[in-house]
């Protein structure tokens, strides 16, 4: 799956469009390097997601299209989530 898509359903980011400007301006990384809209992504990879002065870790657990919005926690773990 691809990476914006999967920030999305897994509602991490709220829409699509907003996901791939977040990878396009190089503040997600995938397994420790940066990563684009389009990266491809399993489960055992861990995200790390720059929001500005907030930085939020992830290990993706699961990979799935379509989830409702009360199992979308389900599909990763957060390894850190810190304020610097």
């Amino acid at each position: 799956m691809r990476l914006d898509k999967f920030l999305k359903v897994s509602r991490v980011i709220k829409r699509r469009t907003l996901a791939k400007e977040v990878c396009d301006r190089g503040q997600v990384e995938v397994n420790g390097r940066p990563a684009k809209a389009g990266t491809e992504i399993k489960p055992g990879d861990v995200l790390a997601i720059n929001f500005g002065h907030r930085l939020l870790r992830l290990e993706i657990l699961s990979v799935q299209e379509n989830v409702p919005a009360k199992l979308a926690a389900e599909l990763y773990r957060v390894v850190e989530d810190r304020v610097t």
